[in-house]
């Protein structure tokens, strides 16, 4: 699908893996929303790219339907979803106090990491069904949804970080047979170590660095943001793929921690 011309939702595309993406479609020729509680950021990458900014927590219907008819109010057919927003937690089921992983961290997680690309996919694919269709396939959109390889290989700790990965892993297929009703292909890609801002603010992050990239097989460094948004043009570009969950990782295979 060529995206020239389209309108396209990026959540958490006011940094890292969600603001190299929404810059990739941009120069594509899409008219890119931003959507991300970050206000500042957000409006910032929007007006640098010629988008639009939507100030959305992809957990609230509201807020997501909102940034679904700010696409639509672009007048320019939606065709493409990009769910990045997320957030991580670190927690043991049992920590070393012996108490059990807090109920409400789980959730929270669940709710931003799984529920929200739930709502994002589910509201503007409803949005795309009403666009005609792009090609002679019949299709009209395409959906990219972010996982990790946490959601295959956990690490101690990512109990909740984990469970919600794997659950739109899972998602993938169901959601592709789905979709492929109205014409919208679904893919999910599985992110290892990426060299986002939110490794680089501690005192030691360059040795922090270090040891995330001595698992990596090749290249040995951590994967850049602007890789991952060449892969999500690629598989909306690529009209045959559809219902995959491609690792990009650099062949890392996470141990226990």
């Amino acid at each position: 699908m060529d995206v020239n011309g389209s309108a396209a939702i990026i959540s958490g595309g006011a940094s890292g893996l969600g603001e190299a993406t929404a810059r990739e479609l941009a120069r594509a020729g899409a008219t890119v929303v931003v959507a991300d509680l970050n206000e500042e950021r957000g409006k910032a990458v929007a007006d640098e790219i010629g988008g639009v900014f939507a100030r959305t927590d992809v957990s609230d219907d509201e807020q997501v339907q909102a940034a679904v008819d700010a696409a639509v109010a672009t007048g320019k057919p939606l065709r493409v979803v990009v769910n990045s927003a997320g957030i991580g937690w670190a927690e043991r089921t049992v920590n070393r106090e012996g108490k059990p992983h807090s109920p409400a961290s789980y959730r929270k997680v669940i709710e931003v990491n799984l529920i929200g690309t739930f709502n994002l996919m589910r509201i503007a694919a409803a949005a795309i069904a009403k666009t005609e269709p792009a090609d002679a396939d019949g299709q009209r959109g395409v959906v990219i949804n972010t996982a990790s390889v946490a959601a295959l290989e956990g690490q101690i700790g990512q109990l909740a970080y984990s469970a919600s990965k794997g659950g739109i892993v899972g998602m993938t297929v169901p959601a592709a047979r789905d979709l492929s009703a109205i014409g919208v292909r679904v893919n999910t890609i599985c992110p290892g170590i990426i060299d986002t801002p939110i490794y680089g603010f501690s005192a030691n992050a360059d040795e922090f660095k270090a040891k995330l990239v001595a698992p990596v097989v090749f290249p040995k460094r951590m994967g850049q943001a602007g890789e991952f948004a060449h892969l999500v043009r690629a598989l909306i570009e690529n009209d045959y793929m559809n219902a995959e969950v491609v690792r990009f990782d650099g062949g890392i295979r996470f141990q226990p921690k």
